[in-house]
């Protein structure tokens, strides 16, 4: 477990599902894969269960008084270039709180002082003004757009991409 100073991160565990089922689709529109369908209570039991047979990068966000309110990962780990991408989702209730920013720093510091990543990298649609408030706050820096790449409720979004060395963490 890795804390912060508002939030937990930590494995998944069973007891997840059921707030997943109620908070993931609140934010089903700001992801940026695939098409929005609704989701199922096999799916995220199998995420769960893939997370906890796996030694994977999944982290759960929790409160500090325990309360679940989201997820955050490590992705796409390129070791010889020493980057790494990473993605983050609370729940709208949670947004705009600082429980964000703080998942996000604490992801990053771990990133970067237990994987010796020299880059973390990531992507967010365009619209997701929450979002781009947040990585800025960590110290994210905007280094691309791609227009009009992702398509949403019959209209295209940019994502918009962004980088972080160590000593731009804040």
């Amino acid at each position: 477990m890795f804390c912060g100073k508002k939030i937990k991160l930590r494995k998944y565990k069973i007891d997840d599902i059921e707030k997943m089922l109620e908070i993931y689709p609140e934010i089903l529109e700001t992801l940026l894969k695939g098409v929005i369908f609704p989701i199922s209570l096999k799916k995220v039991k199998d995420f769960v269960e893939n997370s906890l047979r796996n030694d994977r990068n999944l982290f759960a966000i929790e409160t500090l008084d325990g309360d679940f309110i989201g997820g955050c990962g490590i992705h796409n780990i390129d070791r010889k270039n020493s980057v790494v991408e990473v993605g983050i989702w609370l729940g709208k209730s949670y947004q705009g709180n600082g429980y964000g920013s703080d998942a996000l720093r604490v992801l990053c510091s771990f990133a970067f002082n237990e994987l010796n990543i020299n880059k973390v990298s990531l992507n967010y649609l365009g619209f997701n003004e929450k979002a781009s408030k947040c990585y800025e706050a960590v110290g994210f820096v905007k280094e691309a757009i791609k227009r009009k790449e992702i398509y949403r409720y019959g209209k295209y979004y940019d994502v918009v991409s962004m980088g972080l060395f160590k000593d731009e963490l804040r």
